[in-house]
């Protein structure tokens, strides 16, 4: 982490200075915004910490509830989103309070209608990534992006007891052409109204969102007809994987699963009820937490479930829905309209919570949209960028809808003998999807817009640990003037920033004056036409758009810093400090895989990997590629120097 950039500051490092201008929430409503977010549920609140991080993008949060979340709705965290909460900086804040998942077992129907434990697996894969699988109340990573709105320069906190009802759009406008209507939900301001106008409206306010309906979408799919309860208990039994997670299928009662909870004594339990009529709903049955209890407890028969405490509980029917675009735009207008309203999580897809999975796309979703936004919105990139938003988020959620339907019917499946691989078949799809539930196989196609985010696979072969498309897979690597071991994938920031990370070919190391690397961060440094050169501002720093590192293969100590390139040793801020982080070296302890190695980065020649600021690898380029590397930051960013 960096700080003191533009003078020492004492305190809370992350804690910024707070920007003139910012309004608090108990402030008028202003008449004018740059970004409306309907909605603080992690979609929401995901999208408002990216944004509330840059002074002149003014930015709103409204959501209908008076207050934070406390308690209750989703609680897995995949290994993708945790990387993300890395780029966040409260990673580290997550893995102490939360729960690991490890492994996972799987009960079926024993001997005299009793139970059996008849696998347990490992829950995440060796080497698929530095993070764990965890689980947390909502509540708490709504917490987390919360301070991290709080600290940032526009202090920006949400505008409680305000509902989106409505919105137009006016595509002929060039500022402000959103117009929405917002209700006062406050019980003291019931039936009040007031109008906003924004350049954009994010609908983040779920399944039943408003602003989905008022640009016409739709949520098209099915319905499991089964009504299902899901709890937070503290309560007393004799099961014994009662801190794994498991799943349960008895004989004759149907199935649950068992996911334990932060705090080392809450368990939360998604427990199988009754099934539905074709025209029925839930809240037709009167259930309540009572019948998730008493069906609980037969599932887990011979063994005892006493509870204690419930504290929160809900009954849902299961349901597997997506809208046909996430944006404003019609398919027949993408050349002459650029989006002004787009939508995020439940807005636009839902699915059942059994691959724990709503919550992490609904981030994903948000991820993805606000690195677009702000560069939009500073002015770096054109607003066609955000047509590949829709392009991109809704492939991924179709997949994910694919996926549950098919995990549900799996998981929802009579018990029987199958076996696979010396596994039940509920076990062995398990294991098969684990990729999947990690959140780790969104894989982003070349785009076919303007804007090509992800290249071509023609150099692919130069780093095949590093897909094109796929999240940026970290290693581990030695920073060079400080001797510090870390992961190469946590100098990302969530930030809004391309990461270039040259690859040095093996002869690099005794020949920086003159070798390849040299040239090119000459290049890239000196040439009017390079990538830097081209897409900074002037009073810019020179990697505020384009952030460019390089790993080398030797061991640390035979390299000297004082050596490397003057682009790979910037001075930047008001006092123009150098940086001392962007080189690294690979790990080359007993025990550690050589990054080069574990990535399978073609040692003899080298390469650029160019990383989106959403973490996603966007290109794999020869280190020769100049036109290549030219073109690609071309179709996306403007021309600014």
């Amino acid at each position: 982490m960096q700080f003191h950039l533009n003078g020492f500051k004492p305190g809370d490092p992350d804690l910024f200075s707070k920007a003139p201008g910012t309004r608090s929430p108990g402030d008028p409503i202003p008449q004018t915004i740059d970004v409306l977010i309907a909605g603080s549920g992690p979609a929401g609140l995901c999208l408002a910490a990216q944004l509330s991080k840059v002074p002149q993008i003014r930015t709103m949060l409204v959501e209908p509830k008076t207050g934070p979340m406390e308690k209750g709705q989703a609680d897995g965290i995949s290994v993708r989103s945790m990387e993300m909460f890395q780029a966040f900086g409260f990673a580290e804040k997550v893995m102490r309070e939360s729960v690991w998942i490890n492994e996972t077992t799987f009960w079926g129907p024993g001997v005299d209608k009793g139970l059996t434990r008849l696998a347990r697996v490992q829950d995440v894969p060796d080497g698929i990534s530095e993070m764990p699988h965890v689980l947390i109340n909502q509540a708490r990573v709504h917490d987390m992006f919360l301070n991290v709105m709080s600290h940032s320069p526009t202090r920006l906190e949400p505008d409680y007891g305000l509902k989106v009802i409505d919105l137009t759009v006016d595509p002929s406008a060039t500022e402000y052409p959103v117009t929405v209507k917002l209700e006062h939900t406050h019980p003291d301001m019931q039936g009040q109204f007031t109008q906003i106008r924004a350049n954009y409206v994010i609908g983040c306010d779920g399944a039943r969102s408003n602003v989905r309906g008022a640009i016409g979408g739709a949520l098209h799919g099915d319905a499991a007809h089964q009504a299902w309860g899901v709890m937070d208990v503290l309560a007393v039994t004799d099961f014994p994987d009662w801190r794994m997670k498991s799943f349960v299928r008895s004989k004759d009662e149907g199935i649950l699963m068992v996911l334990p909870r932060e705090g080392g004594h809450l368990v939360r339990l998604y427990v199988e009820l009754d099934a539905l009529g074709e025209n029925e709903r839930v809240s037709e049955r009167g259930m309540g937490a009572q019948d998730i209890i008493a069906k609980a407890q037969r599932i887990f028969h011979p063994f005892k479930l006493e509870a204690r405490e419930v504290v929160w509980w809900s009954i849902y029917e299961i349901g597997h829905r997506l809208t046909d675009k996430f944006d404003d735009v019609p398919a027949n207008q993408i050349s002459t309209r650029t989006p002004r309203v787009m939508l995020a999580g439940d807005a636009c897809h839902t699915h059942s919570p059994k691959a724990g999975q709503g919550m992490n796309v609904s981030m994903g979703d948000a991820f993805n949209l606000g690195w677009k936004l702000v560069n939009v919105l500073t002015g770096r990139a054109d607003p066609a960028l955000l047509h590949t938003y829709s392009e991109e988020r809704r492939a991924a959620a179709k997949g994910l809808v694919e996926f549950d339907h098919k995990w549900a019917r799996v998981v929802g499946a009579k018990a029987d003998s199958e076996q696979t691989q010396g596994l039940p078949k509920v076990a062995q799809e398990f294991v098969n999807n684990l990729p999947f539930t990690c959140g780790l196989t969104i894989q982003y196609e070349p785009s076919k817009l303007s804007c090509v985010l992800t290249g071509e696979p023609k150099y692919q072969h130069l780093a095949t640990g590093f897909e094109i498309g796929k999240r940026f897979h970290s290693a581990p690597v030695v920073r060079l003037a400080d001797a510090k071991p870390m992961h190469l994938g946590h100098c990302i920031d969530a930030d809004a920033r391309f990461r270039l990370f040259i690859f040095a070919p093996s002869a690099a190391d005794s020949h920086l004056g003159g070798g390849v690397v040299a040239s090119l961060c000459d290049w890239l440094e000196q040439d009017i036409s390079s990538p830097l050169r081209r897409h900074t501002a002037q009073a810019e720093d020179q990697d505020s758009v384009i952030d460019v590192r390089a790993v080398f293969q030797s061991d640390f100590r035979s390299l000297e810093y004082s050596s490397m390139p003057t682009l790979l040793r910037p001075h930047v801020g008001v006092y123009k400090l150098c940086d001392y982080e962007k080189v690294f070296c690979a790990d080359l302890k007993a025990g550690v895989e050589d990054i080069f190695d574990a990535r399978a980065v073609e040692r003899s020649h080298g390469c650029m990997v160019i990383v989106r600021p959403d973490q996603y690898v966007g290109h794999i380029l020869p280190l020769e590629a100049r036109k290549e590397l030219t073109d690609y930051f071309a179709s996306i960013l403007k021309t600014r120097s």
